[in-house]
């Protein structure tokens, strides 16, 4: 009997992912595929609500909303951070993301939007695909039982590892 796609099975799946504008922004070609616990919130909710009933070797186009993946873009939130502020030893790139404390204590990431000439770095609370619609082709390569374990933790072990 084969495995479909479903909670508390283990997927692994090889996936390329695409803008509207046709840019390929991820791909898993040339790593392992990516594994994760389907049920859980491990990958975007979009993408595993539509994965759900996959059988193994199965390819699909799969297109997901902002709503689904990482949320619309919220304007007025970019802070501005001299590059002398930040930890000795940490060089800001474009992209990098940050842990930014918060007045009440909590760690939200910003991500590095733009580092001007006179030093100071563009800091930005929105996912880097936030407002974007997604577009992934994926194909199932993997379907498993999750342990106990991977259940209780919600989140896939392999090798003996946490990914």
């Amino acid at each position: 009997m084969t495995l479909k796609v479903g909670k508390d099975r283990v997927v692994k799946f090889e996936y390329v992912l695409a803008l509207d504008t046709g840019d390929v922004v991820d791909s898993s070609e040339g790593r392992e595929p990516l594994a994760y616990l389907h049920g859980y919130g491990n990958i975007i909710p979009g993408l595993e609500r539509q994965m759900e009933g996959m059988e193994v070797g199965e390819e699909k186009e799969i297109v997901v909303e902002p709503e689904e993946a990482y949320g619309p873009y919220i304007e007025g939130q970019v802070i501005q951070v001299p590059i002398q502020e930040f930890p000795e030893g940490l060089k800001p790139e474009v992209g990098m993301g940050i842990m930014v404390e918060t007045a009440d204590g909590r760690q939200i990431p910003y991500f590095i939007t733009q580092i001007t000439d006179d030093g100071m770095v563009y800091m930005d609370p929105n996912h880097p695909l936030a407002g974007q619609r997604l577009h992934f082709k994926v194909k199932v390569v993997e379907v498993r039982e999750a342990t106990e374990e991977e259940k209780a933790h919600g989140h896939v072990h392999e090798g003996g590892h946490h990914h």
